[in-house]
């Protein structure tokens, strides 16, 4: 398994992959973003490890350029930043887990492992009301209006497609979509909700995505004006 670490504390990099190499790990490390996504660009990799606050470019914007370029390596992100606020921008971009420093090598490792073994996930959902889903170009068409969405957003929509008019748990919807071993914040299931019902609901005046209190969410098939 190959894993990129773009780390600018050299400590941290070196720990970094004096951790992972011992689990096995073929470990590569860049300390500056502009570096971390030419070599994104110009080899293959299991996994990647980046750190927000990066010189050159940071984190964020070297995420969102991976996806950008249809990449969808699993991205952790690394920061010494805490808060929601920075969690969800992070996650937002397109990256997949985040772990705040300071932070134990035992805890990187189980993140990097449950990340590995999530499996890939279907995300072309069915057409629901006038949702549907364009998996290949990772957006959602609203009756005939394009709406970008990141991978992640993709795969929680596509969940309560599957389900529509149904009670879907919040504990369900983090199993289903961030795997059991997930082990970050489970609030960050509200984030996301919160992240389609401005792209998909408000814009167009609609109410698809409906919470049930004390339950979870019920995205409707027909939903209300």
């Amino acid at each position: 398994m190959r894993v990129l670490v773009v780390e600018d504390e050299v400590s941290v990099a070196t720990g970094i992959r004096r951790s992972l190499s011992a689990d096995g790990f073929d470990v590569e490390v860049v300390h500056d973003g502009a570096g971390g996504l030419e070599r994104v660009r110009a080899g293959r990799y299991d996994l990647i490890v980046l750190d927000i606050l990066l010189p050159s470019m940071n984190g964020y914007r070297v995420c969102q350029s991976i996806r950008a370029d249809d990449d969808w390596t699993p991205i952790l992100m690394l920061t010494a930043k805490s808060g929601e606020y920075d969690e969800a921008e992070g996650l937002e971009t397109g990256a997949d887990d985040f772990l705040t420093k300071p932070f134990s090598m035992v805890v990187l490792q189980a993140r990097i492992r449950a990340l590995l073994r999530r499996p890939s996930r279907r995300v072309d959902g069915p057409a629901v009301g006038d949702l549907r889903l364009d998996a290949l170009r990772r957006r959602c068409l609203r009756g005939q209006a394009a709406v970008d969405l990141t991978a992640r957003e993709m795969e929680v929509l596509a969940y309560l497609m599957d389900h529509a008019d149904q009670t879907v748990g919040k504990r369900e919807l983090l199993e289903a979509v961030w795997g059991e071993d997930f082990e970050g914040d489970p609030n960050i299931i509200e984030v996301y909700v919160g992240h389609l019902r401005r792209k998909l609901d408000e814009p167009f005046d609609r109410r698809n995505i409906e919470t049930v209190r004390g339950k979870g969410y019920r995205l409707l098939a027909d939903g209300a004006r």
